[in-house]
């Protein structure tokens, strides 16, 4: 029986499931090499629609050049920028406990300069999946 209301996460899920299963976008090793590396969205914050509008057009391209039998590849990837996602940290850190990276040290400000990092990188991978970027995701 048909559902009788769409429920995107329940369909999303499925088919990531069934994409994942298939390895639908690892390149097969057979026709013309065709590769995209994602311009790396900075860690500084979430994805926007003008990140999300860049990778429809790339996907676009990858999914066809996919179905015209090239051997495809398309490596998604983040950018740390250093310095951005410092002057984020240092901004978050002076609003929420009213302290500078003087006040808690080098170290203390690296570790949370990392956490950030692997917080918002995680953030946008799981936003680039669901948005059904077609990436070989096991790079």
């Amino acid at each position: 029986m048909m559902e009788t209301r769409y429920n995107p996460q329940e369909v999303e899920a499925r088919w990531h499931n069934e994409w994942n299963k298939k390895k639908s976008f690892t390149p097969s090793g057979k026709g013309t090499p065709f590769s995209v590396v994602i311009p790396p969205p900075n860690v500084t914050g979430a994805l926007h629609l003008g990140h999300a509008l860049n990778n429809t057009i790339q996907d676009i391209l990858v999914r066809y050049r996919r179905k015209t039998g090239c051997d495809t590849l398309w490596i998604p990837g983040t950018d740390h920028a250093g310095i951005a996602t410092q002057a984020v940290v240092e901004k978050r850190l002076l609003q929420d406990e009213k302290k500078t990276r003087r006040d808690i040290g080098r170290e203390a400000l690296v570790e949370r300069i990392w956490k950030w990092k692997e917080e918002y990188e995680a953030r946008i991978t799981k936003q680039l999946k669901s948005l059904g970027s077609s990436c070989d995701w096991d790079r």
